[in-house]
C-alpha cells in the first residue's frame, strides 16, 4: 500500500515539473488519505446505484434539469431567477428530505441489515439451522397441495428482520407448522384465510397479517395484491414469501424485492435451504430453470 502511495505522489511531481502548473500545491498522501478517497469512492458508488434503482432517478434528472437553467441564469446574470434561486435553496434542501424521504429509509434500512455487517460480526461463528428439513417439506406440500384446487396463500418466512409491527396486525396462531395447518387456514370462506401468514421458525405465529404493499414502477400490472404484498414485504425485510395464485395456482416466491412466477418444487425447495442458513451460498442451478408458462410451453425462470 505504502508503495502505491508514493508512486502516485512521484507521478503526481512528475506532473507538475511537466506542464509547469507552479499554483497547484499538492501535499504529500499518507495512508490515510488513500482510505479516505476509497471510502469516499464506495459511497458516491452507492449513491448513484442508489439513485438508478429506485424512483429518484426521474427526481434526481427533474433537479439536474432546474440546476440547469439556474447555471444558463448565471452566465446571462439574469438577476432575478438568481435571486429566487438563492432564497429557495433552504426550502430546496428540506424539500428534497420530505421528496425523497421513503427511499432515505429504504437505503438506511438497508444500511443496517445483516447483509451489510453479518460476514464481519458472524467472523468464527456457526450458523445454525433457523428452521427443520421437516419444516421444508411441510411448507412444499402444502404449497403445491393448494396450488393443484387453485387455493391462493400467502406465507411469509421470517428470517434476521423481526416481522412483529406485521404480526401485530393479525391473529396470533403460535402452533407447529403443518401442511394441514396451513391449508386449513387458506382454506376458502374460513375465517383466518384472508391475509398472510407469518412463519417463525418451525411455528406459524399468526394469520390474517397485513402487509406493504410494493409500488414498484417495474412489477407487471397484472400482478394482484396479493402478489404486491409478497414483493413489498420483501422489500422492507429479508424474509422470503410464497404466493400461491388464487387464479392460475402458480407457485411464486418473493425475496429481496423480486418476484420468481411459476416455480418448481426443487426451486423452491433451494430458497428456502439458502434461508434455512444451512449453505453458505445459493447453489446456482447448472441448467436454466424451465416452468411452464401459461400456454403449457415452457420457459425460462422469469422476474418481474
Amino acid at each position: 500500500m505504502q508503495k502505491i502511495i508514493e508512486l502516485f505522489s512521484a507521478n503526481i511531481a512528475k506532473a507538475k515539473e511537466q506542464f509547469n502548473f507552479p499554483d497547484l500545491h499538492f501535499t504529500d498522501i499518507n495512508v490515510i488519505d488513500f482510505i479516505e478517497i476509497l471510502i469516499i469512492a464506495f459511497l458516491f458508488y452507492h449513491l448513484l446505484l442508489w439513485i438508478k434503482d429506485t424512483r429518484a432517478w426521474n427526481l434526481f434528472k427533474g433537479i439536474a434539469t432546474i440546476l440547469l437553467f439556474v447555471l444558463v441564469a448565471a452566465i446571462f446574470q439574469m438577476s432575478t431567477i438568481l435571486w429566487l434561486a438563492e432564497n429557495t435553496l433552504n426550502v430546496g434542501l428540506v424539500a428534497l428530505v420530505v421528496i425523497f424521504q421513503p427511499e432515505l429509509r429504504k437505503a438506511l434500512e438497508n444500511l443496517g441489515t445483516k447483509h451489510f455487517w453479518g460476514d464481519i460480526i458472524s467472523i468464527g461463528k456457526t450458523e445454525e439451522a433457523k428452521f427443520s428439513d421437516k419444516t421444508i417439506e411441510e411448507l412444499l406440500r402444502a404449497s403445491y397441495a393448494m396450488s393443484g384446487v387453485k387455493t391462493g396463500a400467502l406465507i411469509v418466512i421470517e428470517d434476521e428482520i423481526s416481522l412483529s409491527e406485521y404480526v401485530n396486525t393479525g391473529i396470533e396462531v403460535d402452533a407447529k407448522l403443518t401442511s394441514q395447518l396451513l391449508i386449513n387456514i387458506f382454506e376458502k370462506n374460513t375465517p383466518l384465510h384472508d391475509g398472510a401468514v407469518v412463519v417463525r421458525g418451525d411455528r406459524v405465529v399468526a394469520a390474517t397479517c397485513y402487509l406493504p404493499l410494493s409500488d414498484s414502477l417495474s412489477l407487471s400490472k397484472d400482478l394482484g395484491t396479493r402478489h404486491r404484498a409478497a414483493v413489498g414485504i420483501s422489500e422492507v425485510s429479508d424474509s422470503v414469501t410464497i404466493v400461491v395464485s388464487e387464479e392460475t395456482g402458480h407457485v411464486s416466491v418473493a425475496m429481496k424485492g423480486q418476484i420468481y412466477h411459476n416455480v418448481d418444487p426443487e426451486f423452491l425447495r433451494n430458497k428456502l435451504r439458502v434461508l434455512q442458513k444451512r449453505q453458505e451460498k445459493e447453489n446456482k442451478p447448472s441448467k436454466k430453470l424451465r416452468i411452464k408458462g401459461v400456454n403449457g410451453k415452457e420457459k425460462g425462470d422469469s422476474k418481474s
